[in-house]
C-alpha cells in the first residue's frame, strides 16, 4: 500500500484546511485509515481514524473541530480541519492498516507527511 497525502499549508488561527490521502497498490483491503500528527519535540499522536465500516475514533483535542471521512470507492481519506489553533501545528501523517490477502495479519503503512502550520 502506498499513501500520498496532500493539503497541508500555512493558515491563520481560526482558519480551515482539508487534508487528503490517496491509497494505491491495495491488494486486498484497508481496514482502518487514520491521521496522526507530530509536533516539533513531541511524539506522534493520533488525530482521528476511521474503519472501513465508518466507525470513528478521534482525539479529544480535535473533537468538534476536525472531521475525518473516507471514500472507499476512491480509496481516499480526508481530514477537514476547522477552527485551527497554533497548537495544531504539526506534520500530519496518513496511516493505513491493511491486509494483502484475506488471512494476512494487518500491516501498518505510513504516508510521507504533510506540514500544517497555524499562525497566531
Amino acid at each position: 500500500v502506498q499513501l500520498q497525502a496532500s493539503g497541508g499549508g500555512l493558515v491563520q488561527a481560526g482558519g480551515s484546511l482539508r487534508l487528503s490521502c490517496e491509497a494505491s497498490r491495495i491488494t486486498y483491503s484497508i481496514d482502518i485509515m487514520g491521521w496522526y500528527r507530530q509536533a516539533p519535540g513531541k511524539e506522534r499522536e493520533l488525530v482521528a481514524r476511521i474503519t472501513e465500516g465508518g466507525s470513528i475514533d478521534s482525539a479529544d483535542s480535535v473533537k468538534g473541530r476536525f472531521t475525518i471521512s473516507r471514500d472507499n470507492a476512491k480509496n481516499t481519506l480526508y481530514l477537514q480541519m476547522t477552527s485551527l489553533k497554533p497548537e495544531d501545528t504539526a506534520v500530519y501523517y496518513c496511516n493505513a492498516v491493511a491486509r494483502r490477502w484475506r488471512w494476512d495479519s494487518p500491516q501498518n503503512y505510513w504516508g510521507q507527511g504533510t506540514l500544517v502550520t497555524v499562525s497566531s
